[in-house]
């Protein structure tokens, strides 16, 4: 059923990961092999091939027409962690939809036509391009980062393809993209949390652990290290009021050397270290920081600390690193596509693929619920515009949290839930990540509170 440009979808093998990594050799070459890996994940369905909700249609051929949704991730390169279970979704997802979408009383087949960014914003702009121009596509999919979310967006609002993303802080994809409120984006939408969602939940954990409020930002120079660092509207702008001194460090992606800003931080006594970096990036400067004997309390960083391989990798100094936990097997939400719950869905990527699960499982299965459910609702194939005002229109119970795009906080952008989370020690694997904050969202729970650095 599916073009060999369809296929092109990820590597297929279905390799275990290396034996655990020592901190001390994780350097950035072997890093990104592991990371290569992690795109590995096989493609089978599990509780994804359930029946898809009753409006699609049986034969998925009736139309004489497929329906193409175009999806761009970073599938290799230093962000490929956010790819890890595209495979195993993007098997689900096709599954989902065996039977075709049911759009106006027609069903038609359903195509995914993939692309890999390869965690290189030029590529993810000229990947979306050729699934405009060449295949075609319906709707584009896209997800993790501003480096991947941003391109691909501005290429589906300059051509007028209707596009969602997710897996990006919402205030670096809207006003990264120069977002003006008053004046809305037409063909672009996006679903996540923002800043205030994540100053808050990192505030609290850090509030569960006395510290000097000495904080060192790593700060990239990057659309996520420049909104997270903004004076006006980042972290210094809400935490300096309430006590907190940071002490900044900007640094290019993929450095070597972390030497200045370590000896900067330890110079400061910082009880805390937070930012933004990339995998590699954190691993290089956690490593040189334990080297220097610069071994702060508290160590809550967003983006790099997000994958059990990642940690798992870096061996016993991952012990209590902490993070933003967007979802997980105990968020109490289920797939409008499939009925599966969060758990189901995390239970069985575990059981396809023999890993622990990780956090983008949940928001790149969103997206395809959002697609199938605008899709069915726009009532015509190849009618953009009414596609575009059926995505505006979404009010939908996902497997991440409602999604709808009614009450901003600026247009064509729709909040999820955030809560924050330490890796431990655990049971089944090596490092497991516990649920310690939840103030900004009270029905999901926690397991604990945060605790120091041993």
């Amino acid at each position: 059923m599916w073009s060999s440009r369809a296929k092109e979808v990820l590597v297929s093998e279905n390799s275990p990961l290396p034996a655990p990594l020592k901190l001390a050799e994780l350097d950035r070459r072997r890093f990104l092999r592991l990371a290569g890996l992690s795109g590995a994940a096989v493609s089978l369905g599990g509780v994804l091939a359930g029946c898809k909700s009753g409006s699609s249609g049986g034969g998925g051929g009736g139309g004489g027409r497929t329906v193409k949704l175009g999806y761009v991730s970073p599938q290799t390169g230093s962000l490929a962690g956010f790819g890890e279970a595209d495979n195993f979704i993007l098997g689900g997802a096709r599954a989902a939809f065996k039977d075709g979408l049911k759009i106006g009383g027609t069903s038609y087949p359903v195509a995914i036509v993939v692309k890999d960014s390869q965690s290189d914003p030029n590529r993810a702009a000229q990947v979306a391009t050729e699934l405009i121009n060449t295949d075609k596509v319906d709707v584009m999919l896209v997800a993790s980062t501003p480096e991947t979310t941003n391109p691909v967006a501005d290429q589906c609002e300059a051509n007028g393809v209707p596009c969602i993303s997710s897996v990006a802080p919402w205030q670096p994809w809207f006003f990264g993209r120069k977002g003006d409120p008053a004046k809305p984006f037409k063909w672009t939408w996006h679903f996540f949390w923002g800043l205030e969602d994540i100053i808050g939940v990192f505030q609290d954990m850090w509030g569960q652990v006395p510290n000097n409020q000495v904080t060192a930002a790593l700060w990239p120079k990057d659309g996520d290290g420049d909104a997270w660092s903004d004076p006006k509207k980042g972290f210094p702008a809400v935490l300096v009021p309430r006590g907190y001194h940071f002490v900044d460090a900007r640094f290019e992606d993929q450095a070597d050397d972390f030497a200045a800003q370590v000896a900067k931080f330890r110079a400061a006594g910082a009880d805390i270290v937070t930012g933004v970096p990339q995998p590699p990036d954190f691993a290089t400067f956690w490593k040189q920081a334990a080297e220097a004997g610069f071994r702060p309390k508290i160590a809550t960083v967003g983006k790099a600390l997000l994958f059990p391989a990642f940690i798992e990798a870096m061996g016993p100094s991952a012990e209590g690193l902490s993070s933003e936990v967007w979802w997980s097997p105990t968020h109490p939400f289920r797939s409008s596509l499939t009925g599966a719950t969060a758990k189901q869905l995390a239970d069985d990527y575990t059981e396809r693929t023999r890993r622990q699960w990780t956090q983008p499982i949940g928001f790149v299965h969103a997206l395809f619920e959002v697609a199938a459910d605008a899709l069915e609702r726009a009532g015509k194939l190849g009618d953009r515009q009414a596609l575009a005002a059926a995505i505006r229109a979404t009010d939908l119970r996902t497997i991440v949290g409602r999604i709808s795009w009614a009450k901003g906080p600026v247009p064509n952008v729709a909040k999820t839930p955030l809560v924050g989370g330490q890796w431990r020690r655990g049971s089944s694997y090596p490092f497991e990540l516990v649920i310690v904050s939840n103030s900004g969202a009270p029905g999901i729970p926690t397991a604990g509170r945060l605790q120091p650095i041993a």
